[in-house]
């Protein structure tokens, strides 16, 4: 693990540097579904600045998992739900890898809720792999390197990845961007807070779960999930709105079923095309906002650096844009197109 870590570190120019026989016998480990092995791979790839070298050596291998979100409120019991459906799975004879998004501690920047304690019932099954990843200041739910795990879970082997996110509210919907199915998870109770989140995750949903229907007002909040979708005017599908209570094990495999229809459908029309496309969009956005970032904030400090320019607009000497030019222009050597 430690010689692991240590090739994470990055170089002068902001990329990681792995040594050819560590990144060798990682790779070898990930492709055999080794599960120590799997886990030092997402650990270096959570380091600052990734793992280049190694999901190079591994993203010919992938593209064969299964991405599903679960998504929603905080305390809509989203791991018990994922533990539920990671259990369906596995009676279906599938592999399962679970990315558990969580939290991080203001102290050490890990994961403070630590979903393979919640998850303890499927901790121990050589089918299953849990990783909990903190979001580290991440926004949008997710954690930086949420895109990267799935990669190597995916050239593991797992036949299905469950990405669970931090809990959310109106507009952390970065999950759409990394699955190709999206399960929002709500609970009875909301009431009229579902017109307050219809803009942000009422829209990202493929599938929606109301679970904890054992409660008191499922019936109302159901009601109100398809009034709501009757008013989004999506034509091509309907998202189903399944009832569930996970701890019971209720409704998990007609989730499971939603999740198929909703993969067959995409098959059918070709949307599945279009959503790869737009997830490979934005993951390249983002990788080029971290690597210009990075690279900025590396520059020697002298008068024409970021320091300087931090200075100058805190005095008003210079407007942020211009500040943002100036450093673009010193960076590539190039005119900026403003």
């Amino acid at each position: 693990m430690t010689a692991v870590l240590r090739t994470a570190l990055p170089n002068a120019v902001g990329l990681p540097l792995v040594d050819g026989s560590n990144l060798e016998s990682l790779v070898n480990g990930v492709l055999a579904g080794d599960a120590r092995r799997i886990g030092q791979a997402i650990t270096a790839v959570e380091q600052e600045g990734g793992s280049p070298s190694l999901l190079q050596a591994l993203f010919p291998k992938t593209g064969r998992a299964q991405a599903v979100g679960i998504t929603g409120p905080p305390g809509a019991g989203k791991s018990t739900l994922v533990q539920r459906m990671a259990q369906a799975y596995r009676r279906r004879g599938q592999r399962v890898g679970i990315v558990a998004v969580d939290p991080s501690s203001p102290f050490t920047g890990g994961a403070i809720l630590g979903d393979r304690i919640r998850m303890a019932e499927i901790y121990t099954d050589p089918g299953v792999f849990i990783r909990s990843m903190a979001t580290r200041g991440a926004l949008g739910g997710l954690a930086r390197a949420t895109w990267d795990a799935v990669d190597v879970l995916d050239a593991a082997g797992y036949d299905v990845v469950l990405i669970e996110t931090v809990g959310v509210g109106q507009d952390e919907v970065d999950i759409v961007q990394a699955a190709e199915t999206v399960v929002v998870v709500l609970v009875p109770g909301l009431g009229d807070d579902i017109q307050a989140i219809k803009a942000g995750l009422l829209e990202i949903g493929d599938l929606f779960v109301v679970n904890k229907s054992d409660r008191d007002g499922a019936d109302r909040t159901a009601a109100e999930l398809s009034m709501m979708l009757d008013l989004s005017g999506k034509a091509d599908w309907r998202p189903p709105i399944i009832r569930t209570v996970a701890p019971r094990n209720e409704g998990v495999e007609e989730v499971i079923d939603g999740i198929s229809a909703h993969t067959a459908f995409l098959t059918k029309t070709g949307q599945n095309a279009l959503r790869r496309e737009r997830r490979t969009r934005a993951r390249l956005l983002a990788l080029l906002d971290e690597r210009f970032r990075r690279t900025v904030q590396m520059q020697p400090a002298d008068r024409d650096g970021l320091a300087e320019a931090v200075a100058r607009v805190v005095d008003r000497r210079e407007d942020p844009y211009a500040a943002t030019a100036r450093l673009f222009d010193r960076l590539f050597r190039e005119p900026v197109v403003r």
